[in-house]
């Protein structure tokens, strides 16, 4: 159930560098290996936890969107690493080709993900998680078919998004797991508003941030996170072949147990890049606050904003953003 609607923090446009960040590091792993074999490489290094029935939550795309993480990495990588796992999904909130069970799977076949089961988890209803600490919720409904599963790779593109400013691990779970219909108007909409998308900038970071805690709780340590950073355009996977041109340079794929560090060495890595080659996307991610998403999770104890980063490319040395991003090669818009 909703809170009533209270005044929400600050500070979702502001970048903290790491040097202004304090509390415990986490271990954030990283290669520039944009390739089948980097995937099940940096995945070997943060799946010890995953056991049981795995639910492997992936953003599949609208009809033949061009961003999505290449179906053949996730095939290689289900193939050899994970060959009893689901993909799993939820019906969207907007009218589109995932808005009924129905359309999803047509859209599933388009795209090309027949190569292992895909598990809409709304499709047979809803449950509700309990949030707990939360500001805005006490409980929030998702796929009922997510309590079938033991364990959650998360496995993300990471990309700007029109309403969350970026989307990583925290928004894939949280919009990805609440149900199309009552989960995610919890989040995107005030109720007896008739704008859907009302909810907009700290108060959907938070709204969109409590979900993910429900799904992250509900696994407890029997969850990891990936990170794919290639063709990262301004729009979400959701904009399909409407999405903004790609202007943002290829960088590598990061992984961690740790959410909050995932997504955070992530929006480090697009920070450090070049003013020219960063500055579509960090004006999106400022211009939606959507910097708040790294400070929430911090203060719902959701992980570590602070990591040591461990290049998998070079014997796991230690080093730092800026280090890993020297390789790129700069956009030419």
């Amino acid at each position: 159930m909703q809170h009533m609607k209270i005044k929400p923090g600050k500070g979702g446009n502001f970048y903290v560098p790491f040097e202004n960040r304090t509390g415990n590091e986490s271990i954030v792993y990283f290669t520039r290996d944009l390739s089948p074999e980097g995937l099940q490489k940096i995945y070997d290094k943060v799946s010890g936890n995953l056991t049981g029935k795995v639910a492997v939550k992936l953003h599949t795309g609208e009809q033949n969107g061009p961003n999505i993480i290449p179906r053949p990495w996730v095939q290689a990588l289900l193939e050899n690493r994970l060959p009893d796992a689901a993909i799993v999904e939820t019906n969207t909130y907007y009218e589109g080709d995932r808005y009924t069970t129905a359309q999803h799977r047509e859209t599933l076949q388009v795209n090309g993900w027949t190569f292992a089961d895909v598990d809409i988890l709304d499709e047979d209803g809803t449950a509700m998680l309990p949030v707990r600490d939360g500001k805005w919720f006490t409980e929030m409904s998702v796929g009922k078919n997510l309590l079938n599963y033991d364990s959650m790779l998360t496995l993300t593109h990471f990309k700007g998004h029109t309403q969350g400013g970026f989307g990583g691990s925290n928004k894939n779970i949280g919009i990805g797991c609440a149900d199309g219909r009552i989960g995610k108007a919890m989040i995107h909409t005030t109720p007896g508003q008739p704008d859907q998308w009302d909810i907009a900038k700290e108060e959907f970071m938070e709204r969109m941030t409590e979900s993910t805690k429900s799904v992250i709780d509900h696994f407890g340590k029997h969850v990891t996170y990936i990170n794919v950073l290639r063709n990262m355009s301004v729009s979400c996977d959701c904009e399909g072949i409407h999405a903004m041109p790609v202007v943002t340079p290829n960088i590598g794929i990061v992984a961690s147990t740790d959410i909050l560090a995932a997504d955070q060495a992530s929006i480090d890595l697009v920070y450090a890049l070049t003013e020219q080659d960063h500055a579509d996307l960090v004006e999106r991610i400022e211009s939606r606050h959507g910097l708040r998403q790294l400070t929430y999770m911090k203060e719902l104890g959701m992980g570590n904003d602070k990591y040591i980063l461990i290049d998998l490319d070079n014997d796991e040395a230690k080093i730092v953003a800026k280090d890993a991003v020297t390789h790129v090669t700069p956009f030419v818009k």
